[in-house]
This record gives structure tokens, C-alpha cells and sequence, in this order.
């Protein structure tokens, strides 16, 4: 697929959706072609399905539109599904999926296998909202739609310092830039400021991190009661898994959190030798080679032992070529 506008030919009605627990980079990616179909194609009649979304992305245009309520039925002639790496990760939307005429999935995972009647995906892209800038035309690419693919492009790179970022990121950045966005207050409210409770959350967890494996992986936990005293839910955890990783001579970062009794969410970063995609993957979950996660059941150590024995396994591995 080079560009959207063909596939929106004789359509007359998008759904477009992201995966659960939406970060920058979907947030960013949907509203980006939300608002480029808006823009370009009034004729069509356009949604986008999205759990809540954190508070400080509200600034992107169109973000009050977003639909949180997947209760209703519809049927689209077309669903666009956006930085979602398996029809599992777009939780109750995934039924607009199910009853749309067609579909297109757009996404940067290296374990999306495809589920979509077209499937638009370049595991080499630094993001999802770097897939849709090259799928626009980019003279009809307005401040707002710049906007909301620079802070998706930023989230998913780190601020372009993951091993994501290419050469044609930058360009894409410098070109976004280029029509006239705020892009230091972007990711300073977006990205860097945290709130009081959200430091007071990460403090706990990096008070309570563990070194694991000689000091080449750290690990933290959260669970729900600590969520539940703090004040914080999920979205407040974004970012933990990365500070954790900025460890001196770590070489994996390991983030959970209880989502139910005896079940954690998975975050694993990892710097230069681990495929964490890979880790993930064997425990059914799924991502990129230096950030991946999963869902596991379990008590902590459980989890963590199962974690870091495949870990050591490419640790090992890669201490034998050496």
C-alpha cells in the first residue's frame, strides 16, 4: 500500500481503533488519519474507537470525538486498524473488526502476522504514526495532523534515541516541525512532565527494583493495592520500564503489574543483545526487539523466574560468540 486514498475510494463509512491502554504513538496514529480523512474526505463518515486516552494528549485536535463506549453495534465498510500487533490487543472494538466489510491493518510489530484483508506492515518503521505520515499526501498535511504524528513518532523512539529511529525518522520529524507545531512544549507536556503521584509511583518502583542475573537485568513491581493507595491506574505507569532501563550496566529492564490477582502486565526493555520480542512472544505476547511485553499468570518470582530464564538462554548465547 503506498498511500490511503485509494483504499477510501466508494467507502462511505471508517471505523478506526488502537490497541487496549492506548500510548502516544496509537494515540498519535489515529488521530493523525482521523483527522486527514476529516480534512479530505467529508463525505465519509468517520469514528475513532480508543479506551480512555491520558489527559495531556487532549491538546491533538479531535480528541474529543474519540468514542470510549464500544457498547453500540455498527457496521463499517471499512476498519482501520492502527499499531495493533494481533485482533486480540483492540479489546471490545475488536467486534467493528469482525463486522466491517473490509479491513486494513497498519502497524510497525514484528509479530503481527497479519489478520486484516490488507496488511500494511513494515517492522522496520520506527512507529505506527510514521507509517501513516508516508500513507498521506504531505502537502494536505495541516498543523493539527503534524501534531499528532510528531508526539506518536516521539513516544515510540524515546525522543529518536531508540535503535527504531532511522534516517528517515529524523527527515519525517524535521518535516513535521516544518509546519510550524510546538514540538518542545509537545514533548515536554506529553513525554517528560510527570505528575506528582506518577513520580511518587515510579519512585516506589525504582526504590524497589531488583538486579537479577549478575546485574544484567532489573526488575519492579507494582500491584494493585499499591496502584489503589498512590491513586494512580495504568496509563500513570507509562515510562517506569524505560527509567528503569537508563540502569548502569543493565542490559534488560523488566516492569510488572498486577492487573488481577495472580496476573501481571509485562514490559521489557532491553539495550543491545536481548530480543525481548522474542521473550515475549514465547509467552504469548508480542512487540519490537528492544521494548515487547505480555500478559503472564503467576505469583511475582514465578513470573520473573520464567522471564529471566529466557532471557539468560540469548545472555549465554551471545557470551559463547564472543
Amino acid at each position: 500500500m503506498n498511500k490511503i486514498a485509494p483504499e477510501l475510494e466508494n467507502v462511505r463509512s471508517v471505523a478506526i481503533a488502537g490497541h487496549m491502554r492506548p500510548d502516544g504513538d496509537c494515540v498519535g496514529a489515529c488521530m493523525g488519519l482521523y483527522l486527514y480523512i476529516k480534512d479530505n474526505f467529508p463525505h465519509i463518515d468517520v469514528q475513532v474507537y480508543l479506551e480512555k486516552i491520558p489527559v495531556s494528549y487532549n491538546f491533538i485536535k479531535g480528541t474529543e470525538d474519540i468514542c470510549s463506549d464500544f457498547g453500540a453495534d455498527k457496521e463499517y465498510d471499512l476498519f482501520i486498524g492502527l499499531d495493533s500487533g494481533d485482533r486480540q490487543r483492540y479489546g471490545d472494538a475488536v467486534k467493528y473488526l469482525d463486522a466491517a466489510k473490509r479491513s486494513i491493518c497498519i502497524d510497525h510489530h514484528i509479530s503481527n502476522s497479519g489478520y486484516a484483508d490488507v496488511n500494511h506492515i513494515v517492522p522496520g518503521a520506527s512507529s505506527t504514526s510514521e507509517l501513516i505520515y508516508e500513507l498521506l499526501d504531505e502537502e494536505k498535511i495541516t498543523n493539527p495532523i503534524a501534531e499528532a504524528l510528531y508526539m506518536g513518532i516521539a513516544h515510540d523512539t524515546g525522543v529518536f534515541q531508540y535503535t527504531c529511529t532511522s534516517p528517515r525518522t529524523m527527515e519525517i520529524g524535521g518535516k513535521l516541525i516544518g509546519k510550524g507545531i510546538p514540538f518542545t512544549k509537545i514533548l515536554d507536556d506529553t513525554y517528560y512532565k510527570k505528575t506528582y503521584v506518577q513520580n511518587q509511583i515510579t519512585g516506589r518502583a525504582l526504590m524497589e527494583s531488583i538486579l537479577l542475573l549478575h546485574g544484567t537485568c532489573i526488575a519492579s513491581s507494582i500491584r494493585m493495592k499499591d496502584m489503589e493507595f498512590y491513586g494512580v491506574d495504568t496509563s500513570d505507569l507509562d515510562g517506569i520500564v524505560s527509567q528503569l532501563r537508563n540502569t548502569k550496566g543493565v542490559e534488560v529492564a523488566i516492569f510488572l503489574y498486577e492487573i488481577k490477582a495472580q496476573e501481571f502486565k509485562v514490559s521489557m526493555r532491553s539495550n543491545e543483545i536481548v530480543d525481548v520480542q522474542e521473550v515475549a512472544s514465547y509467552f504469548g505476547g508480542g512487540g519490537h526487539v528492544r521494548a515487547a511485553g505480555c500478559t503472564m499468570q503467576g505469583s511475582i518470582y514465578d513470573v520473573l523466574n520464567n522471564l529471566t530464564r529466557r532471557i539468560e538462554i540469548q545472555l549465554k548465547a551471545w557470551e559463547n560468540k564472543k
